[in-house]
């Protein structure tokens, strides 16, 4: 029974997550994208060249940082639009 409860909250988890992700979809994007740029950095490692591994880890941290602060910023102002710029059904309250 105990795994019944544990499948039911996983369960509801994931609808969470869906339902997140519906609300302010530039999180999965960010999150995504920060993935996807820490793979191309660890892919990229090997051909680095003479710069030190720092140097090329600071480089990709912050490639991944401003890919997820423009997500987010780019949420927020989808948010506001949505807010207060879009137009309105009448009988929606």
């Amino acid at each position: 029974m105990c795994a019944d409860r544990r499948w039911s909250a996983d369960e509801e988890q994931s609808s969470k997550l869906m339902r997140k992700a519906k609300e302010s979809p530039f999180v999965p994007v960010g999150m995504a994208g920060f993935l996807g740029v820490v793979a191309y950095g660890l892919y990229k490692l090997k051909a680095r060249g003479d710069t030190k591994m720092s140097i090329h880890l600071i480089h990709m941290r912050v490639r991944a940082q401003g890919f997820v602060v423009g997500a987010m910023t780019l949420g927020v102002i989808y948010s506001m639009y949505k807010e207060y710029l879009a137009p309105r059904d009448p009988e929606e309250k």
